[in-house]
């Protein structure tokens, strides 16, 4: 498979990234997004709220979003990794969820999108984050869109 050994530098980088992300997280909420919400040349971030599927605790994931709409979509891409990333399995289990987009904050309810709007939100993602074509290549697990309808 193409790509396994930029997958195992990704697993091993994993503590680094825990770190940066929740760096990234304090940084966006102290400033109310003015910090994190949008870098030169990457696309829109948005912090996502959710509650452990096993754990009950409060998680936050900073994550890449599109809007569609009033709606947002994330991609459980996780870098193309073999399993999907452990905020999707959350949203799974409990679908209500907060968001905050810059200094929005809004409730959600999350689901994952059906067969007939995924080609044109996929698009939507890609159009917005080109590494995720690149991602779907590197698995065989079709990378889910997750859908946060404002509730």
């Amino acid at each position: 498979m193409a790509g396994v050994g930029s997958l195992d530098l990704a697993d091993r980088s994993w503590p680094l990234l825990r770190r940066v992300m929740k760096g990234h997280t304090l940084a966006y909420r102290a400033t109310r997004g003015v910090i994190g919400h949008r870098f030169p040349g990457s696309p829109p971030m948005l912090l996502l709220d959710h509650m452990g599927a096993r754990s009950g605790r409060r998680r936050t994931s900073p994550l890449v979003y599109v809007r569609d709409g009033d709606d947002v979509v994330i991609v459980a891409s996780k870098g193309g990794h073999p399993k999907h990333p452990a905020w999707f399995h959350n949203l799974k289990a409990n679908p209500d969820a907060t968001v905050q987009i810059g200094s929005e904050r809004r409730r959600v309810r999350a689901r994952v999108a059906g067969p007939s709007e995924r080609g044109r939100l996929w698009e939507k993602a890609v159009h917005t984050y080109g590494g995720y074509r690149r991602y779907q290549e590197r698995t065989e697990r079709e990378i889910p869109l997750v859908v946060l309808e404002r509730r």
